[in-house]
């Protein structure tokens, strides 16, 4: 009715308010979530004939709201049972945003690994849906999920499954038998199944990847992008990909409200990432894999003020503090030190945890700033 006002009642997003706040301000991040990001001179000097062509001669007007055709096509690439037909380009947070408005009402019940990325959960709630919170749990030397406390969690009114592997911040990734039973249990109970695969390819050992649930499922949804394996998170650019076309039909709607479309600069130059993948993820393995080093030798020798378990893949684990100072207050004391570190409780999680980032060439000098304090 005119002169009513109804509204969305979502809660600040800590992480992001967080890092607006500090992540300008100081010289070391160290809970960044992306790799080392890419130069322009340096991603042009990879790019390929045809899309250097397309740079060259790009026109700044509005662009395909599905995205350019050749962007679509290699980000098809990355999947065996998705066309480019399939494949909705927008940016990142974008889609988890469109994706939970095309797929929820109120009264839905939704299912969402935890702690993660506030909008995965955040917008459900904020739309009136009933959330349950499917937490990691420290074993031993890494973090699991329990699969029977997942089906469970599963009710008559559940909708969606919410995952993100690899995870953030934990690191973890499953087996690919629990993959394999979360998927069949979405398809089991008719679920729909919105999987975060921003850390794709950040895999230690090829054998470790897993298919994206969009090849794996018809009513999977992965979400995709470049700003953390590919080193552009200023493009702004990622995608969904489903083979659900009533989905894909919402998708597209809904963008109409938003953004409409992409940046044309940003597609272009996302297409020579893409096409530069395989020399870009190598890179960004080979600095994880020297700052995973790092983070042994530097916990190893601070075993009495930290708890560390290894990340099973990506660019981000979650170290506890364990002086028995809290957390909060180790953070802000490495501010003055010039180093910004992100606290658990930021994803409202216990037990003074804090996200370490991995993918930064400035990780050590980071680390060498939090010894002795």
């Amino acid at each position: 009715m005119w002169g009513e006002r109804s509204e969305m009642q979502i809660k600040p997003f800590q992480i992001e308010r967080y890092f607006a706040r500090y992540e300008f301000e100081v010289p070391y991040l160290l809970s960044a979530s992306d790799c080392e990001s890419l130069s322009m001179q340096a991603l042009l000097e990879g790019a390929d004939p045809e899309a250097l062509a397309l740079w060259r001669g790009l026109s700044l007007g509005y662009t395909d709201p599905q995205g350019h055709s050749l962007l679509r096509q290699e980000v098809a690439r990355l999947y065996q049972n998705v066309s480019a037909d399939e494949v909705q380009v927008l940016a990142p947070e974008e889609g988890i945003f469109i994706a939970m408005h095309a797929l929820l009402e109120p009264g839905d019940h939704v299912i969402v690994t935890f702690p993660g990325y506030q909008s995965l959960y955040e917008i459900a709630r904020a739309l009136g849906c009933h959330v349950t919170r499917w937490t990691l749990q420290p074993k031993g030397d890494r973090w699991e999920l329990d699969l029977d406390e997942l089906e469970r969690s599963i009710l008559l009114e559940t909708k969606l499954l919410v995952v993100n592997f690899p995870h953030n911040p934990t690191g973890y990734l499953p087996t690919p038998a629990t993959w394999a039973r979360i998927v069949e249990l979405a398809r089991e109970r008719e679920l729909y199944l919105f999987s975060d695969e921003m850390y794709a390819g950040l895999e230690y050992e090829p054998a470790q990847r897993l298919p994206p649930v969009c090849d794996l499922y018809e009513r999977g949804i992965s979400l995709s992008g470049l700003s953390k394996t590919l080193s552009c998170p200023g493009l702004r650019i990622g995608w969904l990909a489903t083979q659900d076309r009533v989905l894909r039909d919402r998708f597209a709607t809904l963008r109409d409200y938003t953004t409409i479309c992409s940046s044309a600069p940003s597609e272009i130059l996302a297409l020579i990432a893409l096409r530069a993948r395989e020399a870009i993820v190598a890179r960004n393995l080979a600095i994880i894999r020297c700052n995973l080093e790092v983070a042994q030798r530097f916990f190893d020798a601070n075993a009495d003020g930290f708890e560390w378990r290894k990340p099973q893949a990506g660019s981000v684990a979650f170290p506890r503090l364990t002086t028995g100072v809290r957390v909060e207050a180790f953070c802000q004391d490495l501010l003055e030190r010039g180093v910004m570190a992100l606290p658990g409780t930021v994803f409202e999680f216990p037990g003074d945890y804090f996200r370490l980032g991995l993918g930064r060439e400035n990780l050590p000098q980071a680390l060498e700033r939090v010894s002795g304090l």
